[in-house]
């Protein structure tokens, strides 16, 4: 398999091929099917270029005869043929139009074709020069948005080589468990800026201690999803995958692999701090132990809460290991019991085939919530998709999947657009049929983000605000909202925030949930899941509560459907 390209490069070669297909103005249907084409090559677990070649790729759904014959020209010719044709005939900077905030493929093409302008750097001229304001449909707010987002991905240049937790994190997860069932394998932990839950990295560390460490690492690099082995020796081995995922394994003594696990997770502040703080106290401390300085006498331990205690602190769980006063609260042994993933009794922020944007039927969403054990799912769609009688209908459906389940009260709600006014695009009588409502800005951003949130948010039935600041992790900025009156009023009206834990959002981010819970505002934890598999974001956006040290208590979704709806905003 090596020498093969990896299924991100080839899903990178379709994506491409549509967004030139976009610019010309093609066909809708083809661009979509590429581009479902390339989520699905990225979804493999195997080698798609190896399946094409096996002739086997068609049998995956969203994959047909003729893409296959694309991914095979891929192999053998390294591009796919049309797309060799389409980008002879287009800047190659013009694509990178198309992913600025409000430049579709029809204003990108015009702002190529009618202004002759072809690099991001000649973008940014004609905007900062107020030429792009001549084009219909394009002002002076456009230039701005423009402006703001090309300065934003200026600040994040280097982010191109680092992945999504929600990528990294159930990758590693797998692999380590893989290992773990090797006879060898003694003691296998994920580790670095993934063990603390950071929403982004570069590689995937994992820590083992073995009882044939040189075993262990060349099972490792034989694993069937591995593309290159980038270094192998008796004790250390990296690799990169089929989706491009670069793994590094360390395999450590058994007795010092608690002073290494602790090493290898950081963060590189928190280990900082702590060496510090143990030079005062007449310790040094290194990856292999912890050294009595007066006596020479080294600290080993196997197990890594004991290298802590041994320093005197509380254990300290990853996520906290930021430097932002964990190590003192630990000292004190006031460290907080942060919020579990099995404390969360319900999910309040999901959608169905009802959206566009939805793959799975409400009926098998409710079926994968019941297998999961919730007590309470919320179905929330876009109210945009709801709109001519459709909110009615959806509501029937729920009434009638609910006959099929008795144990799960299934929520009828809707995820509410907030307009520019800061009202809700749906009317107070639809609302007040709905057990929970979540509003939410989509549109472009505007010059009062702030007021328009504080503005919904005195709507009686609004419970609940989603992804507050609307950024993308690396593509799109959070917008300017004043996040501090946000939660002070949410604490007025009664509403709550959420932890959007779409791997892209994190929103609210690990500062703000700290915020919100230091004020006394209760947040939820949602997935925002559009299918099956997103399901399990929950996760993610519990580990966003807990790197923003929040306990259980603090999480409204933890309790029951009844104490929710005490806590919540009395309805007219």
């Amino acid at each position: 398999m090596v020498g093969l390209p990896r299924n991100t490069e080839v899903a990178d070669q379709f994506d491409l091929l549509a967004d030139l297909m976009e610019l010309e103005g093609a066909d809708t249907f083809r661009v979509i099917a590429y581009r479902r084409a390339a989520t699905r090559m990225r979804e493999t677990s195997g080698s798609i270029a190896q399946l094409a070649l096996d002739g086997k790729a068609k049998e995956l759904s969203g994959i047909g005869k003729t893409i296959e014959e694309k991914i095979v020209q891929i192999v053998e010719k390294g591009e796919i043929e049309a797309l060799t044709k389409k980008k002879a005939g287009v800047p190659p900077e013009v694509v990178l139009f198309m992913r600025l905030p409000g430049l579709g493929p029809k204003t990108a093409a015009r702002i190529w074709r009618e202004l002759d302008v072809t690099t991001l750097d000649e973008l940014k001229a004609a905007a900062e020069g107020q030429r792009l304001r001549g084009l219909t449909g394009l002002g002076a707010k456009s230039e701005e948005k423009i402006l703001k987002a090309l300065a934003f991905q200026a600040q994040n240049v280097d982010a191109g080589d680092r992945r999504l937790l929600g990528e990294g994190l159930p990758a590693v997860q797998a692999v380590v468990a893989t290992l773990r069932d090797h006879p060898a394998a003694v003691a296998v932990s994920e580790a670095g800026s993934v063990r603390r839950r950071k929403e982004t990295f570069r590689d995937l560390d994992i820590i083992a201690t073995a009882s044939d460490p040189a075993e262990l690492t060349t099972y490792f690099t034989q694993l069937k999803w591995v593309v290159d082995v980038a270094a192998h020796g008796d004790t250390k081995a990296t690799v990169v995958s089929n989706d491009g995922l670069r793994f590094d394994l360390r395999v450590v003594p058994p007795e010092s692999f608690g002073n290494l696990l602790q090493h290898f997770t950081g963060s590189k502040d928190h280990n900082v701090a702590m060496r510090e703080d143990a030079v005062r106290r007449g310790l040094s401390i290194s990856e292999y132990g912890v050294t009595t300085v007066e006596t020479g006498e080294v600290f080993q331990s196997a197990d890594e809460d004991a290298v802590y205690e041994f320093l005197g602190y509380q254990p300290v769980p990853p996520e906290l290991r930021e430097n932002a006063g964990e190590l003192e609260a630990a000292r004190r042994g006031e460290l907080p019991a942060l919020v579990e993933l099995g404390d969360v009794r319900g999910d309040l922020h999901t959608h169905t085939h009802w959206s566009a944007d939805g793959k799975n039927t409400l009926e098998e969403m409710v079926q994968a919530a019941a297998e999961r054990g919730y007590e309470y799912y919320a179905i929330t769609d876009h109210s945009h998709y709801l709109r001519e009688g459709r909110l009615h209908a959806q509501l029937e459906e729920i009434e009638r999947v609910r006959e099929r389940f008795p144990k799960l009260r299934i929520l009828s709600g809707v995820e509410a657009n907030i307009r520019a006014s800061g009202e809700v695009d749906v009317a107070d009588e639809d609302l007040a049929l709905l057990d929970w409502v979540v509003a939410s800005v989509h549109q472009a951003p505007d010059n009062r983000p702030t007021e328009r949130v504080l503005e919904a948010m005195q709507n009686p039935y609004v419970d609940c605000i989603g992804h507050l600041t609307g950024r993308r992790i690396g593509k799109r900025p959070p917008r300017d909202v004043d996040v501090e009156r946000v939660i002070e009023a949410a604490l007025a009206s009664g509403t709550f925030l959420e932890i959007n834990g779409q791997p892209d959002r994190l929103d609210l981010r690990d500062v703000h949930a700290r915020a919100a819970k230091e004020a006394g505002l209760k947040l939820v934890l949602t997935s925002d899941g559009h299918q099956l598999r997103a399901q399990s974001y929950v996760e993610l956006a519990v580990a966003q509560a807990r790197r923003g040290w929040l306990t259980k208590d603090d999480v409204l979704n933890t309790r029951t459907w009844k104490q929710v709806e005490k806590l919540r905003k009395k309805r007219p």
